[in-house]
């Protein structure tokens, strides 16, 4: 692609590319990403999201301090001291009473006669009713004791205690090993920790890519540890980061308690939410309530340019939460926490991908070892091309197409190298992150009407998509 006259990036000191900015674009080859953080768009301005998992841990091994208030004795209760005008005064009362006795004694009797005779004749009557009542069919009038599986199967909600101690049997925690250069120049390494839940009771376990990243990359294992203290070795089953955050382990267990899929589809705005996991990576196990804040929130990950559908929810998430649950109010998974608002003091900005779709994924990941059906164009997006570009040329804002690959949907559908891909469909498309968001709405076989430019002119044109496989390369959309 010919570059235009007079644009060259500016060097800084160290010889890497200065950002340019011009009408809110940026003009370098580099994405707006930044290690370790998510990023939200809104406009022309970025509000940073850093995600919700594992955070290193130092060489200092010496357990955190926590401040626990010292236990007090507990004091005896003194008897309560007795005055001597307090003891003749009831002495003199006592002697009254002994008087008063002796003189009605007579007079009583008589009376306490009367009344006994009229409460024997009322407990015979009373005696009656009873063994009429008796001889009645009975009748339960107490409804049968429902289990919390069989309350949410029911319609209902349990409580926020009963769905922690299920939780407890569904949650664990993910600790990996990773090797770093520390400021000596020495290599060193450091466990890292992070948050995950079961997915069947033969040990399949679903948690965030991000979580066990290094782990995948380098080779190195993963470990995985349950309520009850156990430990296994975890086997990476599958990782799908193109679009999504999911990954699936392996732990060699049975009967273990799997999680119950709610739908995810059905959340609304202020629905009831409860998120259980690994903060910190040291309170293990803890649980923050809260509810959903919003629906279909976009997030872009560092090391995936597209991004991410997830949910917003206010209930507490820090470093560790990522790859834990998010139930409802019948302890049914509605979503995997991935992100949360990265500045410092904002609370309540966190992100969980929908249940549907972390569990969809990870089921293709356990029975075919890639997400089938995905579709696929067979292009090359040259994503140098921005608004700078598009002035100079004269040519529409869009996705600029570099290459098409033989025998793709694309060039069946007759695109070639040069068109500018304006929409998908109903979605237009201006970059090629946006081409990527408008072509994950549809499943490998579907037809998509695509608008591009091509040499002056506008075009239509119909595209029969392929499926993406998971040998597919570069920059390709498949």
């Amino acid at each position: 692609m010919v570059e235009p006259e007079g644009f060259e990036p500016k060097q800084n000191e160290t010889g890497a590319a200065r950002r340019e900015t011009f009408g809110g674009y940026n003009f370098t080859g580099e994405t707006d990403r930044v290690n370790g953080e998510y990023h939200y768009k809104n406009g022309y301005t970025q509000k940073i999201y850093s995600d919700a998992h594992y955070v290193p841990v130092d060489e200092n091994t010496a357990p955190p301090r926590y401040y626990t208030p010292p236990e007090k004795p507990v004091k005896e209760p003194k008897p309560p001291k007795r005055s001597k005008k307090r003891s003749g005064l009831i002495f003199k009362v006592l002697a009254a009473c002994l008087v008063c006795a002796g003189l009605g004694g007579a007079a009583g009797s008589a009376v306490m006669g009367a009344r006994l005779g009229g409460r024997v004749d009322s407990l015979e009557a009373r005696l009656e009713e009873l063994q009429q009542a008796a001889s009645a069919p009975a009748v339960s009038s107490s409804a049968p004791t429902m289990l919390p599986s069989a309350m949410a199967a029911a319609g209902g909600g349990i409580t926020a205690g009963q769905i922690y101690e299920q939780a407890c049997r569904q949650v664990v925690g993910i600790s990996t090993e990773v090797t770093y250069t520390n400021i000596f120049g020495m290599t060193s390494s450091s466990a890292v920790s992070g948050s995950g839940f079961i997915l069947s009771e033969n040990g399949y376990i679903l948690t965030n890519s991000h979580v066990i990243e290094s782990a995948y990359e380098s080779r190195r294992n993963v470990k995985v540890m349950l309520h009850d203290g156990s430990q296994y070795e975890a086997e990476i089953v599958g990782v799908e980061n193109d679009g999504s955050d999911v990954a699936v382990l392996k732990i060699d267990a049975s009967g273990l308690d799997p999680v119950t899929l709610g739908d995810s589809d059905n959340l609304q705005v202020g629905d009831d939410i409860y998120v259980v996991g690994n903060p910190l990576g040291e309170l293990e196990f803890s649980m923050t309530t809260g509810h959903v804040s919003a629906l279909d929130r976009l997030i872009t990950t560092d090391s995936n340019a597209e991004p991410i559908n997830m949910f917003q929810i206010d209930a507490a998430v820090n470093h560790g939460n990522s790859g834990g649950p998010v139930y409802n109010d019948r302890g049914e998974l509605v979503g995997v926490v991935t992100a949360k608002y990265s500045d410092t003091g904002v609370e309540g900005l966190g992100f969980a991908i929908p249940a549907n779709e972390a569990c969809s994924i990870a089921s293709d990941l356990i029975t075919q070892g890639y997400v089938s059906g995905k579709a696929s164009m067979g292009v090359r997006i040259d994503e140098r091309y921005n608004s700078m570009y598009s002035q100079y040329y004269g040519m529409p804002m869009g996705a600029y197409v570099y290459s098409v690959e033989p025998d793709s949907a694309a060039e069946e559908a007759g695109i070639l190298a040069g068109d500018v891909i304006t929409r998908v469909g109903d979605e237009p498309v201006s970059s090629y992150s946006e081409l990527r968001s408008a072509i994950r709405q549809y499943s490998a076989g579907d037809t998509a009407q695509i608008d591009l430019y091509r040499s002056g002119a506008s075009l239509t044109l119909n595209v029969v998509f392929d499926e993406e496989l998971p040998d597919s390369t570069g920059r390709g959309l498949g």
